[in-house]
């Protein structure tokens, strides 16, 4: 069975955020003191430029299984892509009062932190974690 491509990395996530144009620097630092409180994790800088927070061990029905990040961002250009696994198919009460978003399948699109309400959207990452943890154990 293939390995999944998106693995943790030894990168410092503080250089990683340090090296983002502003004004996605600050955006980190916002996500990142917000991701930590609600998580309780430390961040990981996972290949792709993926920050996460805490992991989870899967095993699909097919039989493949894997270790994934269990919340996180990544700083991209045109937006933060936010992570919440396994998806939002359940929050749309949360996402109706967070502000401008575009959605993927487990990835919110924000293109700046400061059109959107930030108490909701770590309603949103606890409900996520919540989730999960419903799912699959999350762990360090």
């Amino acid at each position: 069975m293939a390995e999944n491509l998106t693995q943790p990395t030894d990168a410092d996530p503080a250089a990683f955020f340090a090296a983002q144009p502003p004004p996605r620097d600050a955006e980190c630092l916002v996500l990142d003191a917000m991701f930590r409180r609600v998580s309780g994790f430390a961040p990981e800088l996972w290949r792709g430029n993926l920050v996460g927070y805490g992991r989870y061990d899967y095993t699909y029905a097919s039989g493949r299984s894997g270790t994934y990040f269990a919340t996180g961002f990544s700083p991209r250009k045109a937006a933060l892509s936010i992570y919440i696994m396994p998806g939002y198919a359940e929050f749309g009460f949360i996402l109706d009062r967070l502000g401008p978003h575009r959605m993927g399948k487990s990835c919110l699109y924000v293109t700046r932190l400061a059109r959107i309400d930030l108490d909701v959207l770590e309603e949103l990452v606890r409900a996520g974690l919540d989730d999960l943890a419903a799912r699959w154990p999350v762990h360090a």
